[in-house]
């Protein structure tokens, strides 16, 4: 089937899947997660070949780890499936119902934007992320990930998609794209697909957004920071900047550049080399870092690089101001944490640092869709459009107006037969 006739069907399904009822999605939700754990060993044996080429390949490492898909990874995504089914369904909510007079009633009421294209990379557990919040929002999905996991991808869609019609949901709803040809003509349909989701470097999404008139939500590059203020708790602060860095390095939101308060790096980074040697972490610093600890020398852009590895640059900061114009000068707008017992130099902090997410002493491993309740996610945006950060299903919603008469006239109220009233109104949309 030519991507034409993928677009156009996906379409069409997406019609149906809008007016699915919350029961059914569910259904279908739960025939997925029993599915993936019923053919996990077809599923690892998939991923196993995908890994062993990608290492013939000389795939780099961080890639490598995202790849790999094993038992542990297929109970994570089944349990993020089954914490999907028991959130509420988000399709047909009221957000705003106003009363234009007796008996003229607006409601401004969510729905699905209708088909969004996700390219993503060599994740497989993405794959299953993105396509059962699709299902659950009511969207359709074309989904295209990274060619190192084209095996478990594609038996990770067949079994999501078999298992979902199995259910009661729409065929061809779901459609794995294979070939850059396939998103070179993705990009081109503007009349069948809503959204484009590009899940990859700042170059990349921009390319996407310079090749097609289709809407983006782009979710670029995770250049996180760690800001250990002077008022920090040294243990704590160490405790933080670990499993920021260390806890998973191959991901969006592990961090790559520590900011350090002048008056606390003599305390503090002595402490946190030695716990970053124990993990086996690589440091390069500033000049003011090198004069306290002895590690390799930072470059411009260390400053922009996205590691995704185990290594750490660090930035000595004269205060507060300092860090935060570093950080909007070279993060990425992802996610940024503010260390210190200061109350008023956090919340400058995450007044001023322009990112989709910003955190006061805790990880910033926790920005993700799982652990901020959202079931799970697309991707976390870092464009400022209607979704920011980890975009869960609320993100992957828009909304109608409807509005409710009897036989009233728009001449009425243009001659003062008839004068509008604009009260709010407490209520769902009746229909």
């Amino acid at each position: 089937m030519n991507m034409t006739e993928l677009a156009r069907r996906a379409k069409e399904a997406s019609i149906k899947l809008a007016a699915a009822d919350t029961a059914l999605k569910n259904k279908a939700l739960a025939q997925i997660a029993w599915s993936l754990e019923q053919h996990q060993e077809e599923i690892i044996k998939a991923n196993r070949e995908d890994l062993a080429r990608s290492e013939q390949e000389h795939l780099a490492a961080p890639l490598l780890k995202r790849l790999k898909f094993d038992e542990a990874k297929i109970q994570d995504v089944v349990d993020g499936i089954h914490s999907l089914i028991e959130l509420e369904d988000p399709v047909g909510k009221t957000m705003l119902a106003t009363e234009l007079d007796d008996g003229l009633e607006l409601y401004r009421v969510t729905c699905p934007i209708g088909v969004i294209g996700v390219i993503f990379e060599s994740r497989p557990d993405a794959l299953v992320q993105i396509s059962t919040l699709g299902l659950k929002s009511g969207n359709s999905v074309l989904l295209k990930g990274g060619s190192e996991a084209r095996e478990t991808n594609r038996v990770l869609a067949d079994l999501v998609a078999g298992a979902s019609v199995e259910a009661g949901m729409p065929d061809h709803w779901l459609a794995l794209l294979e070939t850059r040809a396939d998103v070179n003509e993705m990009l081109k349909m503007d009349r069948d697909i809503d959204l484009i989701i590009p899940r990859g470097s700042n170059d990349f999404v921009r390319y996407i957004m310079d090749h097609s008139r289709i809407p983006v939500m782009g979710h670029a590059d995770g250049i996180c920071h760690c800001y250990v203020d002077q008022a920090a708790d040294i243990d704590m602060a160490v405790q933080v900047v670990t499993d920021s860095k260390t806890q998973y390095v191959a991901v969006c939101n592990a961090t790559e550049t520590l900011l350090v308060h002048e008056q606390i790096a003599p305390a503090f980074l002595p402490v946190l080399q030695q716990a970053l040697t124990n993990k086996n972490v690589e440091l390069c610093g500033c000049p003011k870092t090198r004069a306290i600890i002895p590690v390799a020398p930072a470059t411009e852009e260390d400053w922009r690089t996205e590691y995704l590895d185990y290594k750490l640059s660090i930035k000595v900061a004269a205060d507060l101001d300092e860090a935060i114009e570093h950080i909007n000068t070279y993060g990425s707008g992802h996610t940024d944490s503010i260390i210190t017992g200061d109350k008023q130099a956090a919340a400058r902090f995450m007044d001023y640092v322009d990112s989709g997410n910003v955190l006061w002493n805790c990880s910033t491993r926790f920005s993700d869709g799982f652990r901020y309740g959202f079931g799970a996610e697309v991707g976390i945006s870092t464009a400022k459009i209607h979704s920011r950060g980890p975009v869960g299903l609320e993100g992957l919603l828009i909304y109608k107006y409807k509005l409710l008469g009897n036989g009233h006239i728009v001449a009425d109220y243009s001659n003062r037969v008839r004068n509008f009233k604009h009260q709010k109104l407490n209520q769902a949309c009746p229909i």
